[in-house]
């Protein structure tokens, strides 16, 4: 077994990678950003051209993608974030649209080719084991296909356990870096996002397993569980909202079918907190993204429960989540692979929970989807849909039972509107629908 290793300096390092190579970043805290910048230096200096930049959602710099680098390095992302998001919209950095769970096969399969992942682990422990920390997702399966694998050894990232933990041996070239990771900040939920809250949360059984994304709704949600018994958690990723009902007991995985008392994640984007939390936790398991959202994985958890957002939905039930019409704005992420998982499970309660409207007080419920506009969730595979106005069940209703249904939840300045819309389109019946 390999105890020991050799670092070099990260300009050396990325010496690895030539010019055509395709290169995955591991994601979101766990960005190498030494070898980033170092990466970007080569292409200032001339010595790098058509490099192709693969990650899912990342923390921190990207200039790969900003327009001074078009010809050498080509953003072709799995999710896209606030960081390379205007270079997408623009043109100059491009996106892959793909299921969270499939990242993996994309490399495994061949699809994708990787000529260099470039990581960040923690320093080996006394059998010569490191941990990827936060970025398990597409990471491994990158790291396990790559010609070669540059990890920065940082003692900043946490031990985690599960498929997070490989040994030196998988790894190529080592460089040591002690930045700490990129902490995720997010915002106070305002009175509408408590609201969206408390009606996901009276839809949570005791006893239900949790998926859910991050920001300010999934905090809300978690904030209204305190009374809740014998949760669990199965999700892509969890944040701080998660530990003050683990510290309370209200989380402990006591009803899991699977992984029984394990918080199971593939990804970790939260403050300092969250990272301590994991560390040589074995309470917490980082698995690959193939497992974690796997819909077959994820439909033998009885009362599998996934709390979903979206950008726009229209009065069929057919959610964009990954676009703003033509403009790109994010990524598919995990929303169907859980969506899809938890309507077979046993119990299970598939959710999609939004604002009514937004900041600029603009509709996000419309007749139809903005033109252009991606859908991520289709409307065969809705059931509840949850605003700041209440929770209505989509699923087995028609499309006009759902206009009326969707409607009802709108904001109320809209209603009338969306009313006249869905009786020009489905005719003078409509006003018999539901009634």
């Amino acid at each position: 077994m390999q105890l020991t290793y050799k670092a070099v300096s990260a300009a050396e390092a990325v010496k690895a990678i030539k010019s055509g190579d395709h290169v995955h970043l591991s994601s979101v805290a766990s960005v190498p950003q030494v070898l980033v910048s170092a990466m970007c230096d080569r292409g200032r200096a001339g010595e790098l051209k058509d490099v192709h930049i693969h990650h899912l959602h990342t923390e921190g710099a990207a200039a790969y993608a900003e327009p001074e680098f078009e010809g050498v390095f080509q953003h072709d992302a799995f999710f896209v974030g606030g960081n390379t998001r205007k270079s997408v919209q623009a043109g100059y950095a491009d996106y892959i649209p793909v299921l969270l769970s499939e990242t993996q096969k994309l490399y495994r399969s061949g699809i994708l080719k990787c000529n260099v992942a470039m990581v960040q682990v923690c320093p080996p422990d006394e059998h010569g084991y490191v941990s990827l920390g936060t970025s398990v997702d597409a990471t491994l399966a990158a790291i396990e296909t790559s010609d070669y694998t540059i990890a920065v050894i940082n003692k900043n990232v946490p031990r985690a356990l599960g498929d997070a933990m490989i040994p030196l041996s998988m790894i190529d070239i080592f460089v040591e870096d002690n930045t700490p990771l990129e902490p995720a900040h997010f915002s106070t939920p305002d009175e509408t996002e408590i609201a969206i809250g408390k009606h996901c949360a009276e839809l949570i059984e005791d006893g239900a397993c949790l998926q859910m994304g991050i920001g300010a709704i999934p905090n809300a949600v978690l904030a209204c569980l305190g009374n809740h018994k014998n949760l669990g958690v199965h999700t892509e990723m969890f944040a701080d909202g998660v530990l003050e009902l683990v510290e309370k007991g209200v989380i402990n995985g006591a009803s899991k079918e699977i992984d029984r008392g394990k918080l199971v994640a593939t990804f970790l984007m939260g403050s300092q907190h969250v990272y301590d939390f994991v560390n040589n936790n074995p309470q917490v398991l980082m698995q690959d993204v193939g497992y974690t959202n796997d819909p077959f994985v994820i439909s033998q958890l009885s009362k599998m429960t996934a709390i979903n957002t979206a950008l726009q939905i229209d009065i069929t039930g057919q959610v964009c989540a990954d676009s703003i019409g033509t403009k790109h704005y994010s990524g598919v992420g995990g929303q169907v692979d859980f969506i899809y998982g938890s309507s077979r499970s046993k119990g299970g309660k598939p959710i999609i929970a939004m604002p009514s409207v937004t900041k600029k007080g603009l509709s996000k419920i419309s007749p139809t989807l903005t033109l252009g506009a991606g859908v991520v969730t289709s409307r065969n595979h809705m059931h509840w849909f949850v605003t700041e106005h209440g929770a209505v069940n989509l699923y087995g209703k028609t499309l006009q039972e759902r206009a009326k249904l969707i409607t009802s939840v709108a904001d109320p300045s809209v209603r009338e509107e969306l009313e006249k819309a869905a009786f020009e389109r489905f005719g003078s019946h409509y006003r018999f629908v539901c009634k």
